[in-house]
């Protein structure tokens, strides 16, 4: 070997090592960094001697960065479908709170039983009053709270579509960058980080599958078998509104659904096409668990409507007229039952707090003027039609007789096992997700081991230099002599 040619190979073995330094300084300084692949420098023996550095390659798995955005996107649908459940729980409210639906049934049963032993004493038909208020107040604001969710899922749509679409179009653009690139010879790997990051970002959205295109571009497809991208972006549309209100409804034509590149999509959780993740979660709450919700709490509210407008309870009543618990201030139709919890009040012949008179409970809601003091029997009558069994009209509660307190525990006892249920499920999607991110952690960035690499470098770079010094020193001799 020339002293020119150990020189040559000095000097290669020198850029490698830089480089090789370099690339490892760039791996710790990136060990936390979203989306980052380790990088390795790829080198080669030269045919003239030396060394080559033929490439900076990005060791991913995509398979497993794949199935951990599959799993993301499982654990934000289960967190906002556990959320919604639990939120409506504690409205509604556990037997043992004594501000739940229970509880007020309950408190509104025993100022009906209390005042029945004493229909003399005002105080106690004012108690019964603001027991009656206090429950149509509950059942109203968990009607409205309903309401209020769904109207929150829907800006969440909104939101997160747009995010959807800002973020496909900047992988489309990484895409392009990354060709462009790899024509030029150049090194795509920060590229390529940056669009693994938003295809996390995606994946948290909606479940996506990424399958590689020619150089270095990538398609993604929902699991639900929609393109999003594909060389080009798909147009996803929706149109939020302001405020959802118990009549509005997707298949009444109220609200907006999607359409992609023009084609409707479905939404509903069982075949959405883009369902799964935290979008696919918003129209399960705005479509599916809030109707279901307001349905059944529309069914309570009812129920408990219908038992105090019989005149057969009051005979003071004739067919048309409202009792205790009204339709804001008019008798209930059958024709109008969604959103009758929203609407639900007392009636205003006994309310004071709208001119009426705790007497009316004592002696009929229509009677003109006070009857006799100690006159129980319609208090009695009262007392006897909230305890009393019925089959609910509606709600999908079965053909079950329930007296009202019961049909309240069957609807938070369903509800609370819906819950449960959630919060199971989202416990493990939680573990899964927990699991496969402690995966692609492993196989990322071990600084340990880059550090060790990097001793390896520095102990080459020294060899290295060592050979550039022998080579320079053996030409100063040369030229002495």
């Amino acid at each position: 070997m020339t002293i020119s040619s150990a020189l040559s190979n000095a000097m290669t073995g020198l850029r490698a090592a830089g480089r090789t330094s370099q690339t490892i300084s760039a791996n710790i300084a990136n060990a936390m960094t979203p989306g980052y692949g380790v990088r390795t420098v790829a080198l080669s023996s030269s045919q003239i001697g030396g060394v080559n550095i033929d490439a900076i390659v990005r060791n991913v798995n995509p398979a497993l960065l794949g199935d951990r955005g599959l799993a993301e996107a499982a654990f934000n649908n289960a967190s906002d479908r556990a959320q919604f459940l639990t939120k409506y729980e504690d409205v509604l409210g556990i037997p043992d709170d004594p501000n739940s639906l229970s509880a007020r049934i309950a408190e509104f049963e025993s100022a009906l039983v209390v005042a029945t032993s004493r229909p003399d004493a005002p105080e106690r038909l004012d108690a019964t009053v603001n027991a009656a208020r206090d429950l149509a107040t509950l059942i109203s604001s968990a009607s409205r709270s309903i309401q209020e969710a769904r109207s929150e899922a829907d800006r969440n749509i909104d939101l997160q579509i747009n995010k959807l679409t800002n973020a496909l179009d900047s992988v489309k653009e990484l895409n392009r960058q990354i060709t462009k690139t790899t024509i030029l010879g150049g090194d795509t790997s920060a590229l390529q980080d940056n669009r693994q990051a938003l295809v996390d970002e995606i994946s948290a959205i909606v479940p996506v599958r990424s399958i590689p295109r020619d150089n270095g571009q990538i398609a993604l497809f929902s699991t639900g078998g929609a393109t999003l991208l594909d060389g080009g972006v798909a147009e996803i549309e929706f149109s939020a509104v302001n405020q959802v209100t118990p009549y509005m409804s997707l298949a009444g034509g109220h609200l907006s659904g999607l359409t992609i590149s023009g084609f409707p999509a479905l939404t509903n959780s069982e075949r959405g096409t883009l369902g799964g993740g935290s979008l696919g979660a918003q129209f399960e709450i705005r479509d599916e668990l809030g109707v279901e919700a307001q349905t059944q709490l529309d069914a309570l509210a009812r129920d408990l409507v219908e038992r105090f407008q019989d005149p057969a309870v009051d005979p003071t009543l004739v067919a048309g007229d409202p009792g205790i618990f009204t339709d804001s201030g008019a008798a209930f139709d059958p024709l109008n039952e969604v959103g009758l919890s929203e609407r639900l009040q007392i009636n205003a012949a006994i309310d004071d707090r709208q001119g009426g008179f705790s007497w009316r409970l004592r002696d009929g809601i229509n009677a003109v003027v006070p009857g006799d003091v100690g006159d129980s029997r319609q208090l009695q009558a009262l007392s006897e039609t909230l305890t009393a069994q019925r089959v609910p009209a509606s709600g999908g509660f079965g053909t079950g007789a329930f007296s009202m307190i019961n049909l309240a525990s069957v609807l938070t006892s369903q509800l609370g096992a819906d819950r449960a249920q959630a919060e199971q499920t989202q416990t493990f999607a939680s573990t899964q997700f927990d699991e496969l991110t402690q995966l692609v952690m492993a196989e990322g960035v071990d600084t340990d081991q880059e550090l060790q690499r990097l001793l390896l470098v520095e102990q080459t770079y020294a060899a290295n230099a060592r050979m550039i010094e022998a080579a320079d020193e053996m030409m100063q001799t040369l030229l002495r002599i």
